[in-house]
């Protein structure tokens, strides 16, 4: 009879470290029902399989083991895209990429400058309840979001972004989003999240700003056309009703990296 070693520990334990993360981006992205469903036919197929040894069943689901990995991977590719890039840029790993960063110091004031601009023009917007959604991209690309809409390609400037979300602009109906210093584009197209604990109050700026939260790991803004509430989305979570302080906190933190 073989022994519980070490190794056989520490196999454990990767495992359930891997299944935590994968259930808390599924969580976030609202589909930890699919996850719990996926998990309870591996153990149907283990039990059934490997430990009762039905040939016949297990030989079918043997053959939906083969081909739902392959729809899974498909289903969801940007899940998997948002783990991987989790995993490689946790903050234990952080350290590795300050040695290779010559330039901290430069970006951190590159992107403290731009701070304050974006908060000055949520601020006026909420104040003239203007509608507006932004979002700032963190280490996942969007480029296919980026794609949907104009390219701008323009400093942040508070001004600039008043006007393109002016009621009467042509792009102010989509989502501007900001790499870095830099506006890449605007009128852009967001996935709409489909959770039921969003309020019915909140609408659809608040819904896609949930959205492109859940599908990436980007950091949204959203200034409220009904009540010129200002509110942010990141990680799948939505917070409500931010003062100018909490909004330039929050920025701060998303903008400036450690």
């Amino acid at each position: 009879m073989e022994q519980f070693g070490l190794k056989d520990a520490f196999d454990i334990a990767i495992v359930a470290l891997l299944l935590f993360y994968l259930y808390r981006i599924m969580k976030e992205s609202g589909t930890i029902n699919i996850f719990f469903g996926v998990l309870a036919f591996i153990v149907v197929w283990v039990v059934t399989s490997q430990i009762l040894e039905l040939k016949l069943l297990g030989s079918i689901l043997d053959q939906f083991m083969g081909i739902g990995m392959l729809v899974l991977v498909i289903l969801f590719q940007d899940q998997i895209k948002r783990f991987l890039v989790e995993l490689g840029d946790h903050k234990r790993w952080r350290f590795l990429k300050n040695l290779f960063r010559h330039d901290k110091a430069a970006e951190g004031s590159d992107a403290r400058r731009y701070v304050l601009p974006i908060v000055y023009a949520c601020m006026n917007m909420s104040k003239t309840k203007t509608g507006a959604l932004i979002v700032i991209r963190q280490e996942m690309p969007l480029e296919s979001y980026e794609k949907s809409g104009d390219i701008i390609d323009a400093d942040i400037n508070s001004r600039l972004i008043e006007n393109i979300f002016f009621k009467n602009s042509p792009l102010h109906d989509g989502a501007m989003i900001i790499d870095g210093t830099r506006i890449c584009s605007a009128g852009c197209i967001l996935p709409v999240s489909h959770d039921r604990n969003v309020p019915r109050a909140l609408g659809l700026r608040h819904r896609s700003a949930l959205g492109i939260s859940q599908a990436t790991d980007a950091f949204a803004i959203v200034v409220s056309e009904e009540t010129g509430n200002i509110s942010v989305a990141h990680k799948g979570a939505l917070t409500t009703r931010l003062s100018s302080a909490d909004l330039e906190h929050r920025l701060s933190q998303i903008l400036v990296k450690d």
